[in-house]
């Protein structure tokens, strides 16, 4: 028997035709002498129904929400069904027949986290999967046209790659070690071999902070270039951007609508972005009431603020030296600043970027000015001594940059299983 995904029936060729379909029951409705069940599979929804002179009638009047099934019927357009098609069966068999499915009328967030197994079959939870896979598949695609080798470094490290105090510590054997934060200190190393390189991996955060653009542990999308100065990590981190918008747009039509988002404008998102510095971000702000002090990190409320003044996603550059990695090179024209840019759209930090620091003494000064050892770095100063050249790269928070084409308010939705602070299971 072939068996048919729903979208691929919901449109005129198909109509009169007998096909056979399967996949779970979304909603049941009962008559007197018509059941009607909604049906679900990966792809979409459709209606079927059932009359009572059915042989299937017991199965249907027996089938609950969630079940499986498989189902035989003819195609028929209806205005009336949610898809616009109606599926009248002819025959219905049961294959898993479900208990009293417990996510009815109780939807609140905290619920639906804890039966997070079952609300990632929701057509909202759904469709924001299908756009994250989309994501995934637009950066591994973007950066192999591009020449760029995909290369994995440790999850397991033995330093902080951002800052002490958000590592999450682990036993390993005899040592100590830490859940990587970041490919960075590995990645640099590795650009003296393949000098292109790019990878995805998860990335853990020990923030305490519990909000809608944080989690504990989430898919970093990191690039690390060689001889690649300033202008060039700028024009790179916008050019993906828009890459993985126009992929999004172009084949997550469906799934963008349903969310509530206009494929349209997500494929207008093109280069050039705006640019601003972080001195003028701040003049921004202020002409808006909102005084920053320079030397103070953005908050949310001031990046959604900024970005309220643009279209299009917008760089900041040249954040203070004091709130940035340690490896990030210092601004030989403002040493108050680093070459380096956020990446904002619609308040979040989609992309974290710099060049790198190539003076061994500045490193090993900011090292310690974080209360750092210096020789727990040897390794990475060792990219330092020998032919150490220019380059740059950054971080793209994959989670961050669905929630941002979405629209989705809370960026736990955008992963399967998130993991915040006071959330480890399901």
């Amino acid at each position: 028997m072939i068996f048919k995904n729903i979208d691929s029936v919901l449109n005129t060729k198909f109509e009169g035709e007998k096909v056979n379909l399967r996949g779970w029951v979304y909603r049941k409705r009962e008559q007197k002498k018509l059941i009607f069940i909604i049906l679900r599979d990966y792809s979409n929804i459709i209606q079927g129904v059932i009359k009572a002179d059915s042989k299937s009638w017991k199965e249907a009047q027996k089938i609950t929400i969630e079940s499986s099934c498989e189902l035989t019927g003819t195609v028929h357009k209806d205005k009336r069904a949610p898809t616009g098609y109606e599926i009248r069966i002819s025959n219905l068999k049961i294959i898993g027949l479900s208990e009293v499915f417990p996510i009815t009328r109780d939807k609140s967030a905290e619920f639906l986290r804890d039966v997070r197994h079952l609300w990632i079959r929701s057509r909202e939870i759904t469709s924001i999967l299908k756009v994250r896979s989309k994501v995934f598949e637009a950066i591994h695609e973007y950066f192999r046209k591009n020449g760029y080798y995909e290369y994995q470094s440790p999850i397991l490290t033995c330093a902080a790659g951002e800052s002490g105090s958000t590592q999450f510590e682990v036993k390993y054997f005899k040592e100590k070690a830490f859940l990587a934060q970041t490919w960075q200190l590995y990645a640099e190393a590795g650009i003296f071999a393949l000098e292109k390189i790019y990878c995805i991996a998860p990335s853990f955060r020990a923030e305490k902070s519990i909000t809608s653009r944080h989690l504990t542990e989430y898919w970093h999308a990191e690039v690390e270039t060689a001889w690649q100065d300033f202008e060039g990590l700028q024009k790179l981190g916008e050019e993906l951007i828009s890459y993985v918008a126009q992929k999004v747009a172009k084949d997550c039509k469906k799934e963008l609508q349903f969310l509530g988002k206009d494929p349209k404008e997500i494929a207008a998102i093109k280069p050039p972005f705006p640019r601003i510095t972080y001195r003028k971000a701040l003049e921004l702000l202020k002409k808006d009431g909102m005084k920053v002090p320079f030397g103070k990190d953005l908050r949310t409320i001031e990046e959604k603020k900024i970005c309220s003044h643009y279209k299009k996603p917008v760089i900041v550059t040249h954040y203070p030296k004091k709130v940035k990695a340690f490896y990030m090179k210092e601004d030989p024209e403002d040493k108050e600043t680093v070459q380096g840019y956020d990446m904002l759209g619609d308040g979040l930090e989609l992309i974290g970027a710099s060049t790198r620091e190539p003076d061994i003494k500045k490193i090993v000064e900011r090292l310690k000015a974080q209360g750092e050892n210096p020789k727990d770095y040897e390794f990475y100063l060792d990219t330092r001594r020998y032919g150490s050249i220019p380059h740059s790269g950054f971080g793209l928070g994959v989670e961050r940059v669905v929630q941002w084409l979405t629209g989705i308010d809370n960026i736990r939705d955008t992963i399967a299983f998130p993991r915040t602070p006071d959330r480890i299971k399901p």
